[in-house]
């Protein structure tokens, strides 16, 4: 350990040391007005044994030195990563301005700690909804995931590690029958928007997100061989779907026009709606199906399909599902394959009871214990 001492009366310890590539080096361990000789010898010691580790120290301060504020992770490092892939960057440049940056955005990403995590998440849920919350803690913790893969200015932990969010499960299950799925039909055909009498026929057919109805491209359909490309899923993947022959016949009952790429596109402008909501809003009013989403003519594709006899793979190879957790939702819809199954296990025991059936076998009794 050594001690420097300035002209100007002032004294800094500093301990001296050899780097792993053998180059004399100066780690400055304190001012000698903020510490005492004994304490500085313990800071020595203690520096010392982590380069007896293998430890790096000048690298652990310069990480130091080197992380970002939340601010600047999130818009020069988060925000182009999230926009090469992901369609929603956008809501989490909403949340993170909303909530996010008035809280902890002029903090280094290694001075968020716990306590500050405790912090926003309180404040947030004063203001939003649960499910709100949880997405904005989503943000948060892939933020920091990021940050800790990365090893951004040295972050070693994620400090949302340990908060405990439950996650909000929300999913609202609205499914139309026949006779709901003809009024709504009647009252789109009466619509003052002329391509809502094929947009939401087709969304009823295929179980297509709104979205990808919307963009749809003639150049995306292969009428010949029956399906629909969609180059451009949620997932960020492409997917086929399969086009039946109502589909196809709705598809050649479209008027095309000169010029025009998108199937479903407006008439006036020939490019895509950028919303349906009004003329849609007015039909479904008009039908009595006030409660009814867009959204949820895809559960209904669902639930025709399950009804069907459909087993839940294909329902989720024709919603495009990644995974077939998602597609579990429609399970309760058609008790008949379960009820065959069980009926398979009720002839089996019936027929090993013998001829007078079920009733003939012993009855399950409690013994007393004494």
């Amino acid at each position: 350990m050594l001690v420097e001492v300035r002209s100007t009366g002032g004294k800094t310890y500093y301990l001296s040391y050899r780097d792993t590539r053998g180059k004399q080096r100066m780690f400055k361990l304190a001012n000698a007005g903020d510490i005492t000789p004994a304490q500085a010898r313990q800071l020595c010691d203690k520096r010392r044994m982590q380069l007896a580790m293998g430890e790096d120290i000048a690298d652990e301060r310069q990480a130091a030195r080197s992380c970002p504020r939340v601010d600047e992770f999130f818009y020069e490092q988060y925000l182009p990563y999230a926009k090469s892939y992901k369609r929603s960057w956008d809501t989490d440049v909403s949340y993170y301005e909303t909530h996010i940056r008035d809280c902890i955005g002029e903090l280094h990403m290694d001075s968020v700690g716990k306590r500050e995590v405790i912090v926003l998440m309180q404040t947030a849920n004063q203001r939003i909804a649960p499910s709100s919350a949880y997405r904005l803690f989503v943000l948060v913790r892939y933020m920091f995931n990021l940050a800790v893969r990365w090893n951004v200015g040295g972050i070693k932990q994620n400090p949302t590690s340990g908060y405990d969010l439950p996650r909000i499960e929300n999913h609202r299950e609205r499914y139309l029958n026949k006779e709901e799925t003809q009024r709504l039909l009647n009252a789109i055909n009466r619509s003052r928007n002329p391509m809502l009498r094929f947009i939401i026929p087709m969304l009823l057919l295929t179980g297509a997100r709104k979205r990808e109805v919307l963009d749809a491209r003639w150049a995306d359909f292969d009428t010949e061989r029956r399906f629909w490309r969609i180059p451009y899923t949620k997932a960020g993947t492409e997917r086929h779907v399969p086009l039946s022959d109502a589909a196809l016949a709705l598809l050649r009952s479209i008027p095309r026009r000169s010029n025009c790429l998108y199937v479903f596109a407006n008439p006036n402008t020939h490019q895509p709606y950028v919303s349906i909501y009004y003329s849609w809003h007015s039909a479904r009013k008009e039908a009595g199906l006030a409660d009814v989403r867009v959204h949820d003519l895809r559960h209904s594709f669902a639930s025709f399909l399950v009804n069907a006899g459909c087993s839940l793979y294909e329902v989720q190879k024709l919603l495009g599902h990644s995974s077939a957790k998602m597609t579990q939702r429609y399970s309760h819809l058609n008790q008949t394959s379960l009820l065959r199954a069980v009926s398979l296990a009720q002839d089996y025991v019936c027929s090993t009871a013998g001829a007078e059936g079920i009733s003939t076998m012993p009855a399950v009794t409690e013994r007393k214990v004494s």
